[in-house]
């Protein structure tokens, strides 16, 4: 979810307004608690195979990501990949977070694919409404506190563990390049 759809809800939830400069406050505090934490940040199960093995099978991935630039680099640490060095797409690079489909269009772009040819991997049901949104393939993982039939009703059409179950089930999502 990117921070303004989430300050939307919030707001929506709490039934209170949330001013522009309480905004930029939030946000302001989330990206500093962020970076506190960011050594508890760990990959998910299979997360570092599943991108080695699509590199190793010459398939084109981007990271397309709903937050900044700095959260960006410190997820992909996580993961063992030097931002400079991959296709990374972050919420700095587009005008609309999820739902909006901008992220994962500009993902494609980057990569030279046609959007329809696109498998986007996400753990939220703004992942697949976006995926669905610019008529990409909506994979789910069950990481994002969602289960599987809102991750289905949202779009998904295979939903798995973790990127180990999806690396461990590749050939019912992926055809060979």
């Amino acid at each position: 979810m990117s921070g303004g759809l989430m300050l939307k809800s919030l707001s929506r939830e709490t039934g209170l307004s949330i001013s522009a400069e309480q905004a930029q406050r939030l946000s302001e505090k989330h990206a500093k608690a962020y970076d506190r934490l960011k050594g508890q940040i760990i990959a998910l199960p299979g997360a570092v195979e599943l991108l080695e093995s699509l590199s190793q099978d010459k398939f084109k991935w981007c990271i397309a990501s709903s937050g900044g630039v700095d959260t960006v680099k410190i997820n992909l640490k996580a993961l063992n990949l030097d931002f400079d060095d991959i296709n990374v797409i972050s919420r700095d690079d587009v005008k609309y977070g999820k739902p909006d489909p901008d992220l994962f269009l500009a993902a494609a772009h980057k990569m030279d694919v046609p959007i329809e040819e696109c498998l986007v991997i996400g753990d939220a049901i703004w992942d697949m409404l976006a995926a669905r949104r610019c008529k990409a393939t909506g994979i789910g993982l069950l990481s994002g506190g969602y289960d599987i039939g809102e991750l289905e009703r949202a779009g998904a059409l295979r939903v798995y563990e973790d990127p180990l179950d999806l690396l461990n089930h590749l050939d019912e999502i992926a055809s060979r390049p």
